[in-house]
Parts: C-alpha cells; sequence; structure tokens
C-alpha cells in the first residue's frame, strides 16, 4: 500500500505529517510525505518559527513522484493542515493526478480547521475551501465536532443531530465520515465518542476520556483511520482500530504527563492495541 500524504511538517513533535507518516510506516504502508508547511514546533505553543510552503512546491513535488511512473500504484491521498488556499488547490490537483493513474485510489480529507474551545485557527479563506472544494472532493473526510458543525451548519450536540449532521455532509459528497472528539447529550462525561458513518451504516465507539490536553491525535487518528479502511473496506472495522489504538496511544501520553504524543514509545499501540473497543451500532 502506498499513500500519498500532504500536510504539514514540524521538527519538534508531532502534528501533521510528523504525526501520521510513522503509523502508517508501522502498519506496512509505503507513505510519500509532501509537507505543506515546515515549523519548528507547532503552533499550539504560542510560538514557531518556519515558514509556509507555496502551492507551486507542492505541486513541483507531485510531478517529480509522477515522473517515477509510480502514481497507478498509488492507495490514496491524505490531506491535512493547509497553510493557504492556494495549497489546497495543489492537494486536489495531486488528487485528480492519482486518480487518473489509478481510479480506484481514495481520497481522504482532515479537514483541520478549528476545535472547541479554540474557534477557527487557520488562515481566512481556508475554512471555505474545505467547505467548498476538498470535501466534496472526498471519498473519506475525518471532521472533530466543531468542523463538522462548520461544514453542515448542524452541531452534533445529541445523538439525532449527530446522525443529522452526518448525513448533510454525505450529501455534499463523501461516503465515508469519521467523527472524532464527539460529546452528546446525556452521555457519561467520563467517555468521549467516535463515530464512523458509511452512508446507512453508522457505528460509534466510546472510550474513557483521558486528562491531557495535545496536538497530533486527530492528524494520526485520521491517518490510522484511512490505512485501515482502504485494507478492509470496512468502516465499522476501519473505526475499531483507530480508535483502539489512539487511546493506546493518548493513554501512554496521559501517564507520561507528555506535552506532545509519544509517537514513538507507543508505536506498538498501531500494531497490536493494548485495549481493544467495540463499535456499537448507532441509535439516533
Amino acid at each position: 500500500m502506498n499513500i500519498l500524504s500532504i500536510q504539514s511538517w514540524v521538527a519538534f513533535g508531532h502534528v501533521g505529517n510528523a504525526a501520521a507518516i510513522f503509523p502508517m510506516q508501522r502498519l506496512g504502508v509505503e507513505a510519500w510525505a509532501v509537507n505543506t508547511v515546515q515549523f519548528s514546533n507547532h503552533t499550539g505553543y504560542g510560538r514557531w518559527r518556519g515558514q509556509v510552503l507555496g502551492g507551486e512546491l507542492v505541486r513541483d513535488l507531485v510531478q517529480g513522484i509522477e515522473e517515477r511512473g509510480v502514481l497507478a500504484t498509488c492507495t490514496g491521498v491524505l490531506s491535512g493542515y493547509i497553510g493557504d488556499a492556494g495549497i489546497g488547490e495543489a492537494v486536489l490537483d495531486a488528487v485528480a493526478r492519482v486518480r487518473q493513474a489509478n481510479p480506484r485510489a481514495l481520497y481522504c480529507c482532515d479537514p483541520v480547521i478549528g476545535d472547541v474551545g479554540r474557534g477557527v485557527f487557520v488562515r481566512p479563506g481556508i475554512p471555505e475551501f474545505f467547505r467548498d472544494r476538498a470535501v466534496p472532493a472526498a471519498d473519506l473526510v475525518t471532521p472533530n465536532a466543531f468542523e463538522l458543525e462548520f461544514l453542515t451548519g448542524v452541531a452534533p450536540a445529541s445523538a439525532a443531530a449527530a446522525a443529522a449532521a452526518c448525513d448533510a455532509l454525505h450529501a455534499a459528497g463523501p461516503k465515508v465520515i469519521l467523527l472524532t472528539s464527539l460529546e452528546m447529550d446525556g452521555d457519561d462525561p467520563a467517555t468521549i465518542a467516535l463515530m464512523a458513518s458509511d452512508r446507512g451504516r453508522k457505528f460509534i465507539v466510546r472510550t474513557p476520556r483521558l486528562p491531557l490536553s495535545v496536538n497530533g491525535a486527530g492528524d494520526a487518528i485520521a491517518a490510522l483511520f484511512m490505512v485501515h479502511y482502504a485494507r478492509t473496506g470496512d468502516a465499522r472495522v476501519a473505526l475499531e482500530n483507530a480508535a483502539s489504538s489512539i487511546f493506546g496511544l493518548l493513554r501512554r501520553t496521559a501517564e507520561a504527563g507528555s506535552r506532545e504524543i509519544l509517537l514513538i514509545a507507543a508505536q506498538d499501540e498501531f500494531v497490536t492495541p493494548s485495549t481493544r473497543f467495540a463499535a456499537e451500532p448507532f441509535a439516533r
């Protein structure tokens, strides 16, 4: 399996490609990384150095890969944080090139826009780019609850609302949705939910809530979910595997009191999660 991953890179810590590439590699995937930014560390620290890379550089790198004659072997494209809408257009150009070479290739879009409590944290124009251009082109999307509300106008605050929001997003184009960081009315506050929706089928996993606030977990779970879905074609199995692995990663991180996810120390969780969670059919 070969996956072209186009997202941010940090020298220190684990977000973007620095959170997505290694888990895919541990699962036996050849991950081709194209970076949209090169920062010293993730922006959650409040200060960082580096620069946003231009869309033309992204296009140039993808063209170089294409010239190796390997795009027909590309299983799919994964995209995450982008520095500006111009880079986003370069991502969609890459998706088109891959699909031309391999019509069965998947496009998984992690629409990084913002989060509950922080609001929108990307540059102006990017949220609209995801809503109007990237999400309709995607086969899989992996929003958090805040991003799902922005994309659909429906806050997933209840089971019925979460299902309705997913249906609205399906209507925009994506076949499969992974919804992360889901908190619904009536849920046990000691748990956090993840939901997968494959058009008519919806499944949910609830895991214990952990005492930590870190960056990069969403990038890692998007990569894990894409790999497992590409291998099985089953959203339920992909949800169970990705949720189990990410919980193990975050549990190890919380136990260590780390500000960064312990991607390397907890790497066995990607292959053999220490705790397995079963998905249940999602009732409205």
